[in-house]
């Protein structure tokens, strides 16, 4: 029987030159610069996707906020807007120096799509955009609607009607499933959400609650996501949103950096060649921190510094930048199990599309241990009151690994302006966990500290 290979090589070859690798299959928590990370302007080369694009995109977001106002009574008083507070987190800082022994210069933020409304995760980002242009384009073809009109309008029984003609169906480790189905059905579409078996049963049983059509697995992301296109497939009516590959979920994630841009703003933090921004992204497949990321270096271009973090047990994204196999490579092939407590970054094969797209842009990756999300996530509760889910947690430590990556920081040219640096933990769901579900976390997370 022959040994299975990986790219071309078997994985004790890719194991015997790459002490990297051999941290990931020992499941270390790991810091990886990425060395192919070029001047925003060479990056952009060839790149299909534009400012234009992401300006598209919010243009549509704003066509529908007089829908999104009317039919969701939390978003009425940001008049339909879908957006998260930028919030200073001076105390949890003190504490991250106190455990890594070090001082943590400049100022760190949390962006709180953990309390997006809708669905209470950066996905209400992307996913609800995705539906959201899907039902504009339908609308629109069936001379329902016109560009100028005020969108409210699609809150009637003439348009769920005229939406339940048609089908969404989307595969999910939960969040991504939860925007799709809250949205998808309050337009009237049939939505089907085909869920990994590390979904959590509160996100079901909300979808089910909603009318969405939950379709479990005992396997993981990938598969939920293969047999939820195969179905599709099957069924003229159903448009799949695709997690691994949509650039529509891509570029409505890139409107956030507009909405960060204006907060910066207001909170007169300044952006520019001696006073760089660092974001901490967590990533599942991809698409949400690499939209987001995207969209941040159009607008600061060289003065942002993105980096992703995964778990230990799922460093889909990291094995595919450093093997340069991109989706040709899943965790599996290397041993990793795939299973970890951050539901939402539980995905074993990361989107090739992200990665490519990213590959020249992206400063790095890191991986974080469940166990130390769970303490971050308590410190982050004790000091700040903020309450996140795990996954949430994945950027925290990025400070302190950015801190102490003294050769990446001289090469950035970084090292005199650390001081003066803004570094944002993107804490990307948790508001909609149920409080026991929630406790639970939080008490996980004291045991490990040892209070």
């Amino acid at each position: 029987m022959s040994t299975p290979l990986i790219g071309g090589k078997t994985l004790q070859e890719w194991l015997a030159d790459n002490p990297l690798l051999r941290d990931l299959v020992s499941l270390n928590e790991v810091s990886w610069f990425n060395p192919a990370t070029v001047p925003f302007k060479l990056a952009m080369q060839g790149m299909e996707l534009t400012d234009s694009d992401v300006a598209d995109a919010a243009a549509r977001l704003e066509r529908f906020r007089p829908y999104i106002a009317k039919v969701f009574p939390e978003t009425r008083n940001a008049g339909g807007l879908i957006e998260s507070p930028l919030q200073d987190v001076p105390a949890f800082q003190r504490t991250l120096s106190e455990r890594f022994s070090r001082g943590l210069p400049g100022r760190l933020l949390a962006k709180l799509d953990s309390h997006l409304p809708i669905s209470g995760s950066i996905k209400a980002r992307g996913g609800i955009y995705e539906g959201l242009k899907h039902a504009e384009e339908l609308a629109l073809g069936a001379g329902l609607l016109t560009l100028t009109d005020d969108y409210s309008r699609l809150d009637s029984k003439e348009f769920r009607a005229f939406f339940s003609r048609y089908a969404i169906a989307v595969g999910s480790t939960g969040n991504l499933g939860l925007s799709i189905g809250i949205m998808g059905a309050q337009l009237g579409f049939r939505v089907s959400v085909h869920m990994s078996a590390d979904a959590r049963q509160w996100k079901k049983d909300l979808l089910r609650s909603k009318g969405v059509n939950v379709v479990e697995y005992a396997s993981d992301y990938s598969l939920a996501v293969a047999e939820g296109r195969k179905q599709s497939a099957g069924d003229p009516s159903c448009y799949f949103v695709d997690d691994e590959n949509s650039v529509n979920l891509f570029l409505g994630y890139a409107v956030a950096a507009q909405r960060l841009k204006q907060q910066l703003d207001e909170q007169g933090i300044v952006v520019d060649a001696e006073h760089p921004l660092v974001v901490y992204l967590p990533c599942g497949v991809g698409g949400g921190p690499g939209g987001v990321a995207f969209g941040l270096k159009l607008i600061f271009k060289d003065q942002v510094h993105c980096l992703f973090a995964e778990p230990t047990h799922s460093p889909a994204m990291l094995l595919g930048l450093y093997t340069g196999l991109h989706d040709g490579v899943s965790v599996q092939d290397f041993g990793i199990d795939n299973i970890t407590d951050a539901d939402g970054l539980a995905v074993g094969r990361p989107s090739g599309f992200v990665g490519r797209t990213m590959h020249g842009m992206l400063d790095g990756v890191f991986t974080v241990q469940d166990e130390n999300m769970y303490r971050y996530l308590a410190l982050m509760a004790d000091t700040e009151g903020l309450r996140l889910e795990p996954s949430a947690l994945a950027g925290a430590p990025g400070i302190a690994r950015v801190s102490r990556a003294q050769d990446w920081l001289k090469e950035r040219g970084l090292v005199e302006n650390m001081p003066n640096a803004a570094h944002i933990i993107w804490c990307t769901g948790g508001s909609m966990v149920p409080q026991p579900e929630m406790e639970n976390y939080y008490r996980t997370g004291k045991s490990l500290l040892g209070d």
